[in-house]
C-alpha cells in the first residue's frame, strides 16, 4: 500500500519519546513509513505491537516493536532510510556510537527537536525537566503543584510516559487520583514511584501513550498544566515556563549527557538541587556550566532534605537499603536518599544485597556493575517484583530502608520491617522558586 517515495523510518526507543515522536510527527504523515520500533533500557518491553488503534489509518496492522540489539539488522532487512533515536539519559559518546552504527548500516541518524514534537496547550504550561534521572524533578513538580493549589489554582500534572503493560490501548490516557487507579492500570514499581506521591497529597497526575489526547483531558480540569518530566528528556508540551533541575552529585553530566544540555540551554530557571549533601566544588562546577551555556537563566540553589520515618528503628542496626530503581540503573548513581538516610540515622552496617539476589535482580547487578551495597527497586512485572521480594528476604538485615518515593510495604511482603525515607524540596527553596512561578503566572498571556 505504500509508495516507494515514502521514507522508511526505524524509531529507536524505550516506550516513551519513541511513541510520542511517532504520534506527533509520523502518524498521519504520508511522506514517511515507520517500519518498526526498537526498545531498550526497560526489561521486557520489546515483542509488543504498537496497535493499529494508536498507529492510525496508515498502519492497519500496527507497528512491530523489536529489541534494540536487532536494530542494525533491521535497518538492512527493512531497507530503512532513517533511524530516529528517541530515548534519553545517554552519555554523548553513546549517542555518537549509535550514530556510527546506524550510518554504517546505511541509514541517516536523526535526533528530533522541540519544533516537531512539542504540543501547544490552551493553558499555561510549567515544564520541569532535569539533567539526569534522579535529580529531583518530581519533588520540584510536587512542590509547585502543592503551592499552586494553596494559591487557589486548579492544577494537573502530566508525567513523561511509562507505558510498560502489554496492552498499549489500555494506556492511551491514564488519570491517577487514587490507589485503585494504580492497580487498575497494573502499574510497575517505577510508575508507582512517580504517581503515588501525588495521590498521597490529594493531587491528580496523568500519563499514557497519546499526549495530545492526555492534554485535552487535563485541560478540562486545570488552570495550570505541570509537565513532570522523565529521565533527562525535554518536554512534550511547549512550555511557557521552563525549569531544569541539575544534580551536583553528578557534576558535569549536565553538559555531557543527551539531552541534558538541551534542557540547560532552554531553561528559564536552573535549579541546582541537593546542595545540602553535595560537595562545594561540584556545586560550583554545575553553576559554572549553567552560566556558560545559558547565562540568561535564573539559578536557584535548592535543599533536598532526607528524613527517616522512624530514626530509632535504624540507629545501631544492620540495614538493607532499597533505592529508586531508575536513579541507580540508567541514572548511574551509586546510591540515593536511602543510603544518605542510613548514614544520617546511625545505621551500624549497610548489607551488600548482591549475594542475596535472585533471577533478574542478579542480571541487574551484572548489567549495572557500579552498584555495590544498594538494592535498586526493580519491579517491571509480577515476576520481577517477586524476585525483588525474595532478594530482600534473603538478606541478613534487621531493617529495610525504603529509599524509593513509594511505600514499599504496599508492593512487597518481607520478613523484616521497612522504614520509609522521604525527600522533598525544602520549604525555603520552594518559596524562592515560587516567587519566580508566581511572577510568571501574573504576567502570563495565552
Amino acid at each position: 500500500m505504500f509508495s516507494k517515495k515514502r521514507t522508511k523510518v526505524l524509531i529507536l526507543g524505550a516506550a516513551g519519546r519513541d511513541f510520542h515522536n511517532f504520534n506527533t510527527f509520523f502518524r498521519n504523515n504520508k511522506n514517511y513509513e515507520v517500519v518498526a520500533f526498537t526498545a531498550t533500557q526497560i526489561p521486557d518491553i520489546e515483542g509488543r505491537l504498537y496497535p493499529k488503534e494508536l498507529a492510525g489509518k496508515l498502519y492497519p496492522h500496527g507497528i512491530p516493536i523489536y529489541d534494540e540489539k536487532d536494530a542494525m539488522k533491521l535497518i538492512k532487512e527493512l531497507d530503512v532510510d532513517q533511524a530516529v533515536l528517541a530515548y534519553s539519559d545517554l552519555p554523548y559518546p553513546y549517542v555518537m556510537e549509535k550514530s556510527a552504527m546506524v550510518n554504517a548500516a546505511g541509514a541517516d541518524f536523526i535526533l528530533m527537536g522541540p519544533k516537531h514534537t512539542m504540543i501547544k496547550s490552551k493553558k499555561p504550561v510549567i515544564a520541569i525537566t532535569a539533567t539526569r534521572t534522579g535529580c529531583g524533578k518530581s519533588q520540584t513538580s510536587r512542590a509547585i503543584f502543592k503551592n499552586l493549589v494553596d494559591m487557589g489554582y486548579r492544577v494537573a500534572s502530566i508525567r513523561h510516559p511509562m507505558p510498560y503493560d502489554q496492552d498499549l490501548n489500555s494506556q492511551t490516557v491514564q488519570r491517577f487520583a487514587s490507589y485503585e487507579d494504580l492497580d487498575r492500570y497494573r502499574c510497575t514499581i517505577e510508575e508507582r514511584e512517580e504517581y503515588e506521591p501525588y495521590i498521597e497529597m490529594g493531587g491528580v497526575i496523568y500519563a499514557g501513550v497519546d499526549y495530545a489526547a492526555i492534554l485535552k483531558e487535563a485541560e478540562k480540569e486545570a488552570d495550570v498544566i505541570i509537565w513532570d518530566g522523565g529521565n533527562n528528556d525535554f518536554a512534550f508540551y511547549k512550555p511557557d515556563l521552563y525549569i531544569a533541575v541539575a544534580d551536583p552529585h553528578r557534576a558535569g553530566h549536565e553538559v555531557s549527557y543527551y539531552p541534558s544540555e538541551v534542557n540547560m540551554r532552554m531553561a528559564d530557571i536552573i535549579i541546582i538541587n541537593k546542595v545540602d549533601t553535595a560537595k562545594p566544588k561540584d556545586i560550583k562546577t554545575v553553576e559554572e556550566n549553567a552560566k556558560r551555556v545559558n547565562p540568561a537563566a535564573k539559578i536557584i540553589k535548592a535543599f533536598s532534605p532526607v528524613t527517616l520515618a522512624d530514626p530509632e528503628a535504624v540507629r545501631g542496626k544492620k540495614v538493607l537499603v532499597v533505592e529508586d530503581g531508575p536513579t541507580l540503573t540508567h541514572g548511574s548513581m551509586k546510591y540515593g536518599a536511602g543510603k544518605v538516610a542510613a548514614e544520617q540515622g546511625g545505621a551500624r552496617e549497610i548489607v551488600d544485597p548482591r549475594p542475596c539476589a535472585v533471577g533478574s535482580i542478579i542480571a541487574t547487578f551484572e548489567k549495572y556493575n557500579h552498584l555495590t551495597d544498594i538494592l535498586p527497586a526493580m519491579g517491571y512485572g509480577k515476576k520481577q517484583i517477586s524476585e525483588l521480594e525474595e532478594t530482600i528476604n534473603n538478606c541478613d538485615a534487621e531493617v529495610v530502608i525504603g529509599g524509593t518515593p513509594i511505600d514499599l510495604s504496599r508492593i512487597v511482603k518481607v520478613n523484616k520491617p521497612i522504614v520509609r525515607v522521604k525527600y522533598e524540596m525544602a520549604e525555603e527553596s520552594a518559596k524562592e522558586l515560587m516567587v519566580e512561578v508566581k511572577s510568571f503566572l501574573d504576567g502570563y498571556k495565552n
